[in-house]
């Protein structure tokens, strides 16, 4: 029998892209109505965090817009409802509400970062000062509250709440990252808790929200849910192998800031716990009060290597996508549509680092 998503339209395509792409084309339209009711300045600064638009307000180039976020999240909410037989239609309110709770979540983590890079792009902080980015952040917060809360229909209470716990989750998991740069002893299990909440928490939301909207009952919900958490904290190994590895110009964020901050990424948090010559020397080189030049930070990456920091996430990634795709079953997904969710979770931990 065809695969009903892969053959009609604004079905997800045999291609793991094509599945962004259609969830583009679903949301956008709710996701720009959305946006547009934003007070003029926070509208402007959304518009270019998310390239639909200049700094001036003036359009983006179609391949600028085109390139702005691969829309994984509402991907994940859509598809969450139709692995539980759902229309993917009833649950766009979850995956716009996520969308924009996401762009709330970067808008502030560079800030918190300092990071000036964005989606190859000046991070919006960079262009239009922190008070701005901040306000334009919270303005998408209330934006993904109020999208769920009026069109998410007889479920929307519950759509409402779950929501409302991944956002306790991810500002509990982004105060201990913040926290985690001036502690000693970040041990692995540490990062990984802070993980399930700075990134698994948005994940398990985007995965539970569809099926929460099309009313089935807990049991499937969690098993969606552990789902996302697992292929979260999966993502965030990656990123952090990424941050450390990776190319600017495929990540579209600056490489090498992560060490030169001194953050307590996994591959750090393994290395430092090494007391080995590579571990013992890392620790003193992240002690040092004075900044890290370019050089610490190239002796600082080969340092990680050594200590085992990069082979133990990519392990810990592999780790995460297995209890992921067991989390799943327990949902009893459609099995088209399972086969699409596993490959998306290769797809998101498997980037180039």
């Amino acid at each position: 029998m065809p695969n009903e998503l892969l053959t009609s339209p604004l079905r997800p395509t045999t291609t793991d892209q094509g599945v962004f792409s259609w969830a583009r084309e679903l949301v956008m339209p709710a996701l720009r109505e959305a946006v547009d009711t934003l007070p003029a300045p926070e509208r402007r600064i959304a518009g270019y965090h998310r390239g639909w638009n200049e700094a001036d307000g003036s359009p983006t180039p179609p391949e600028v817009a085109e390139g702005a976020g691969k829309a994984v999240r509402p991907a994940l909410v859509l598809l969450s409802a139709k692995a539980v037989g759902a229309p993917a239609e009833c649950a766009v309110p979850g995956a716009v509400a996520v969308e924009l709770v996401h762009d709330f979540s970067l808008l502030h983590d560079d800030v918190i970062d300092a990071d000036r890079l964005r989606r190859h792009r000046p991070a919006a902080w960079a262009v239009f000062g922190v008070p701005a980015a901040v306000l334009t952040g919270d303005a998408l917060l209330i934006g993904g509250l109020t999208t769920l809360t009026a069109a998410a229909g007889p479920h929307g209470a519950a759509a409402v709440r779950e929501l409302s716990s991944a956002l306790d989750e991810l500002l509990r998991g982004q105060s201990q990252d913040v926290a985690f740069e001036s502690t000693e002893g970040v041990t692995p299990g540490d990062y990984l808790a802070m993980a399930g909440g700075k990134t698994g928490s948005l994940m398990a939301c985007a995965c539970a929200l569809g099926a929460v909207l099309a009313g089935v009952p807990e049991s499937r919900v969690g098993g969606l849910r552990d789902f996302g958490r697992h292929l979260g904290i999966a993502f965030q190994c990656v990123d952090d192998l990424l941050g450390i590895w990776g190319r600017t110009e495929r990540s579209g964020k600056p490489v090498g800031a992560d060490v030169a901050a001194r953050k307590k990424s996994l591959p750090v948090a393994v290395a430092l716990a090494d007391r080995g010559a590579a571990g013992r020397r890392l620790a003193r080189l992240y002690s040092r009060p004075e900044p890290l030049d370019a050089a610490d930070v190239a002796l600082a990456t080969g340092l990680i290597e050594r200590a085992g920091g990069r082979e133990a996430t990519e392990l810990e990634a592999r780790r995460q996508v297995a209890s992921a795709m067991r989390a799943l079953a327990r949902a009893e997904p459609v099995p088209s549509v399972y086969r699409q969710l596993h490959d998306i979770a290769l797809l998101l931990t498997n980037r180039d680092h």
